[in-house]
């Protein structure tokens, strides 16, 4: 796996003490430009309508879901689509902006737009394939939940805080006619740390192997992190690092998008995740015990 980006996503709600280009600066010291303009495929997910009115209010340097869009928005989610197209092609794992699991059909919220891994997921499946989200943003990708609710092509699964916005993902929300029972949320409590995580982890990873996919996306958001400005959970960089590793060892398709995480420690704990994601698809050697020996 590796790390998509492009600068362009800096020029995007620059001084925003929230969602800020603060977020990805430091992916500008070790990764070029990779360019994508994924403008074609978003209408895969969202009205003509709706995509006009967002460009529109880029144009018009309007305030929508919390932010003072710009043309540079417009540029910025744009490619932010298309790297994440790019991403589930090729196994790797786009670092964009604007994020978008809170992006619904015809919605902006939680400064998202555009619902790039829905968007990447609809042309898998339009492709034939079965897809699984893991959504572990430590908010609840709510416009995500919603696209594929009533899908039984699209298994969406969330680990996040309760009781934070956007106040949705309860473990009852399970899916509607066809797409119930393929929507799996399993929510921590505030404070929640490492073995939490891993707990939920877990039961992600057999819902998978249950499911058994084509291809797993993953909303990679780490807003779950101990030092995050808005939520207050308590994971480490090593529980994204085992994140990566025990699922790709339990999958070997993977491709990832970057959702939220509001603090200056974002670039490490993407590279912890991709480490284990690496890390796990390496063949585990076989173990020796030279004091045993056949005669």
């Amino acid at each position: 796996m590796k790390i998509l980006f492009n600068s362009r996503f800096l020029k995007h709600n620059i001084h925003s003490e929230a969602e800020g280009s603060y977020r990805i600066q430091k992916f500008t010291e070790n990764y070029i430009d990779t360019e994508a303009n994924g403008e074609e495929y978003i209408s895969l997910v969202h009205p003509e309508s709706y995509i006009k009115s967002i460009k529109e209010s880029c144009k018009n340097h309007e305030t929508v879901a919390e932010v003072k869009l710009t043309e540079d928005s417009w540029e910025a989610a744009k490619v932010a689509v298309g790297l994440t197209i790019k991403a589930s092609e090729q196994g790797d794992f786009a670092v964009v902006r604007p994020p978008g699991h809170h992006a619904g059909f015809e919605r902006s919220a939680g400064f998202c737009f555009f619902n790039n891994i829905a968007i990447a997921a609809q042309k898998l499946v339009n492709e034939g394939k079965k897809v699984f989200i893991f959504d572990f943003d430590g908010h609840h990708g709510d416009g995500t939940q919603n696209i594929f609710y009533e899908s039984n092509t699209v298994f969406y699964c969330s680990i996040h805080q309760l009781y934070a916005y956007p106040y949705t993902g309860f473990a009852e929300e399970t899916g509607k006619g066809v797409g119930e029972g393929y929507t799996l949320n399993l929510p921590l409590i505030s404070g929640s740390g490492d073995m939490d995580f891993y707990t939920q982890l877990n039961k992600v990873i057999s819902a998978i192997k249950s499911f058994n996919p084509d291809i797993v996306g993953v909303s990679a958001g780490f807003d779950s992190y101990c030092d995050d400005r808005i939520l207050s959970l308590n994971l480490s960089q090593k529980a994204y690092y085992e994140c990566g590793l025990r699922l790709r060892r339990a999958f070997p398709e993977i491709f990832a998008v970057l959702e939220g995480g509001y603090h200056y420690d974002l670039h490490e704990c993407v590279e912890a995740f991709v480490e284990g994601i690496n890390i796990g698809s390496r063949p585990r050697k076989n173990l020796y015990d030279s004091n045993m020996s056949l005669g």
